[in-house]
């Protein structure tokens, strides 16, 4: 591999002249992705898929695409960095185990993210060498599965979103479909049944090489601790592929959905079905969980699942208010924004305030990237005063004494006699930041050559692509 990150590696370590797959062909000029997907479908019976698996310009592909997305080393310990330079020699190798169906996965990393609720999701992170197999086979597998997936189903598809699926909602609620399921899979990721998915991915794939090399990669298990726990359900989330089986999978619930008449939304594991009447929606509620239960394997929570209105329902991080199902961020949401700011602005931190705001800057933009979706300016220019409000809090902190206090306000334009007055005051810091001469001394001027970003500024530049997805 060439050590150059902006530039494919040449050779991979493969033959010349092996020809990419149409599988794995870039989009031409004047052609869309999508279109790509459609006509680069293979046939059905294809028993060569491993072929154009470890094709050149594939793999090649692959591995760009893996290291664009950065991410943790797996047991090996091995990083980006050191698998670039080293793995070209190792390729030949690996290849022909590839080739021969004899090609062991190694276990991925484990690694817990805590969840609001109190318990944890378990991700596997796999070896930089799983994580762009997996992601070549990502690549040939998608053009077979994805045109035959549901318009209802928005999760880890080509040209599609979670802005795509909450709009799908509003949608339906608008044509009077204001009643609806809300179900939870109870830790679906780790209870799909091995032979379940299978079985489904064996309906399109000929090739017995790569359907034991996608078993043996959900039967890898995890590292824990340097323990091996082997994997014996699930399809851990972590690798390139986890994505594409859980929609494999989902695949035969959206079919029978659609078989029946309902109108649904679907975001991976996450869905709502619609019904324009309460009893409707209860009827519904017990075939669906019958039919995931008996026919899938898998285990619907039920503290978490029930029928409900559609106004106020929370999806994919939205809530959807009244008969024309406006969009708006849930509370929970808000809340986790204004914690994730109180985190990046509490005083004992121990960085400098320039290293804050260009952390509040990488977080506002991706979070109204996601969020705004949202078409009320005002929600964004409130969310703006909190911040400030926030930062004023936080400066009246760290002057921390009188003297301190009276000296930064005099330095920032403020009267003696106000600096005095507000430096001597005994209210606490969240007082104060409301008060008439700090807002003067830590001015929305202040605070634009401080280097904050403004949340109503970034809406404001992709409100119009928002209005025209």
């Amino acid at each position: 591999m060439t050590s150059n990150r902006s530039e494919p590696p040449s050779r991979f370590g493969l033959r010349e002249g092996t020809e990419v797959s149409r599988a794995a062909r870039e989009p031409q000029r004047g052609e869309s992705a999508s279109a790509v997907v459609r006509t680069t479908a293979l046939s059905d019976t294809s028993e060569t898929l491993m072929e154009q698996i470890v094709a050149s310009r594939n793999m090649q592909r692959a591995w760009q695409n893996v290291n664009a997305n950065r991410g943790a080393p797996g047991p090996d310990g091995i990083t980006l960095e050191e698998f670039e330079a080293t793995f070209a020699a190792h390729w030949p190798s690996v290849r022909q185990h590839l080739l021969e169906g004899t090609y062991e996965p190694a276990p991925a990393r484990r690694k817990s993210i805590p969840k609001p609720d109190g318990t944890e999701r378990h991700l596997g992170i796999p070896n930089v060498q799983d994580r762009v197999i997996q992601q070549a086979i990502l690549q040939v597998l998608t053009p077979i599965f994805d045109p035959s997936f549901s318009e209802s189903s928005f999760g880890f598809r080509p040209q599609r979103s979670a802005h795509g699926a909450a709009l799908q909602v509003q949608r339906h609620i608008r044509d009077g479909y204001r009643e609806c399921v809300d179900m939870d899979l109870s830790k679906f990721f780790d209870r799909v049944q091995h032979d379940v998915l299978l079985v489904r991915v064996a309906r399109k794939v000929r090739d017995k090489r790569l359907l034991r090399l996608i078993g043996r990669y959900l039967r890898a298990g995890v590292m824990v601790d340097a323990q091996l726990q082997p994997s014996h359900e699930g399809t851990m989330q972590g690798g390139p592929l986890s994505p594409l089986l859980a929609n494999i999978l989902l695949d035969d619930f959206d079919k029978e959905l659609e078989h029946r008449g309902l109108r649904f939304v679907r975001y991976a594991d996450d869905f709502l079905v619609f019904t324009k009447t309460k009893a409707a929606a209860a009827r519904v509620f017990v075939s669906v969980e019958r039919y995931l239960t008996r026919k899938l394997k898998l285990v619907v929570n039920r503290q978490k699942s029930r029928t409900c209105s559609t106004a106020g329902v929370e999806f994919l991080g939205f809530v959807f208010e009244g008969y024309g199902g406006q969009i708006r961020v849930s509370p929970k949401n808000v809340m986790k924004f204004k914690d994730r700011v109180r985190e990046i602005t509490r005083r004992n931190r121990g960085v400098s305030l320039s290293q804050r705001y260009q952390e509040l800057r990488r977080y506002f933009q991706g979070w109204v990237g996601y969020f705004g979706l949202v078409p009320i300016k005002s929600f964004f220019s409130e969310l703006d005063k909190w911040v400030r409000r926030r930062l004023r809090s936080c400066y009246w902190k760290q002057w921390r004494y009188p003297r301190t206090r009276i000296t930064q306000l005099r330095q920032l334009g403020i009267k003696l006699d106000e600096a005095v007055t507000h430096g001597i005051s005994s209210k606490g810091p969240w007082v104060m930041s409301s008060s008439q001469a700090v807002h003067q001394a830590l001015s929305l001027e202040f605070f634009a050559q401080s280097g904050l970003t403004s949340l109503f500024t970034l809406w404001s530049q992709l409100a119009p692509k928002f209005r025209t997805a």
